[in-house]
């Protein structure tokens, strides 16, 4: 007969129990890949923030630059008017005929309003019309001269001014009461 192993009372060792696993990762080395992806994300986001701050210079540069000149088109269309405002200076003083100094002046006159309404400036039409603190100032009230004009502009002090359909100057009148 077959001799039959004898029966052990010994119990396996948890090394012949453990499952078979991979190797674990130790501690530290994941510790060093979360601080290099730490440390790539920081770069990123100071790298990010840099060009942001770079981008809000630059366009508050170009900001500023366009204000500056903004009004440069208008300022070189008006020395023109400037010139005709010389030469009408040396008329008024060779000339004695008062009938062509003031149609010299007036021309002059026309050429700034033209100018200016070429460039979107249109002014405010305000007298006797309804009394609106949206577009006037009132300086003072008078008595009406009849019940028409009660609560409307009877007199304009200075004129109102649009630039492009916006109020730049408010005209200020005298109103009925």
């Amino acid at each position: 007969m077959e001799e039959k192993e004898p029966l052990t009372t010994e119990l396996p060792t948890e090394e012949q129990n453990a499952p078979a696993t991979e190797p674990e990762t130790t501690p530290v080395s994941e510790l060093d890949g979360l601080k290099a992806d730490l440390a790539e994300q920081k770069d990123k986001y100071l790298r990010l923030m840099a060009e942001f701050e770079n981008f809000r210079r630059r366009t508050a540069k170009e900001r500023i630059d366009l204000i500056q000149t903004a009004s440069k088109e208008v300022i070189v269309s008006l020395l023109e008017v400037l010139d005709d405002c010389d030469r009408a200076e040396k008329q008024l003083n060779a000339s004695e005929d008062i009938a062509l100094q003031k149609e010299g002046i007036q021309l002059v006159f026309n050429k700034v309003r033209s100018t200016l309404h070429a460039k979107g400036v249109v002014a405010m039409e305000s007298m006797h019309q309804d009394f609106d603190v949206e577009k006037h100032e009132a300086i003072t009230e008078v008595p009406a001269p009849n019940e028409a004009l009660k609560g409307k502009v009877i007199d304009e002090i200075s004129k109102g001014y649009l630039l492009n359909d916006k109020i730049i100057r408010f005209a200020k009148v005298v109103v009925g009461k």
